[in-house]
């Protein structure tokens, strides 16, 4: 009987075998590389603030709050300029502090949001 394809075919399955033990190994080895790389970094950093040492509010409250309404730039419309503009032609559209400053409230008989019923003849 010949037995050589039965050697060979055994041979090439201790080869793959070998392989996928190195793989492992070269895997597990990274691993443990990057953890301990991780337990370094960390160490690395300053520590974290422990509970009386984070900074506190002021007792007379957050500093230099200010609250003042704002005014929308207004863009040009189409019939203002004759064509649309692009947007690099619009620039900087910051807001600007509106003269009136006093809190907005709901108008009388205004359901105060889309569809809740109401008037509606506004």
């Amino acid at each position: 009987m010949d037995t050589t394809w039965y050697e060979a075919a055994g041979a090439g399955s201790v080869a793959g075998i070998a392989v996928i033990v190195v793989g492992g190994l070269v895997v597990a080895a990274v691993l443990v590389w990057a953890v301990r790389l991780g337990i370094r970094v960390k160490q690395a950093e300053p520590r974290t603030p422990r509970g009386g040492e984070h900074p506190t509010l002021a007792d007379s409250g957050p500093v230099h709050e200010e609250r003042h309404r704002r005014e929308p730039a207004e863009v040009p419309r189409v019939e203002e300029t004759g064509r649309r503009l692009t947007p690099h032609e619009l620039g900087s559209l910051g807001s600007r502090r509106s003269e009136d400053q006093s809190r907005p409230r709901w108008e009388e008989g205004s359901s105060g949001s889309f569809g809740s019923g109401g008037s509606g003849g506004r």
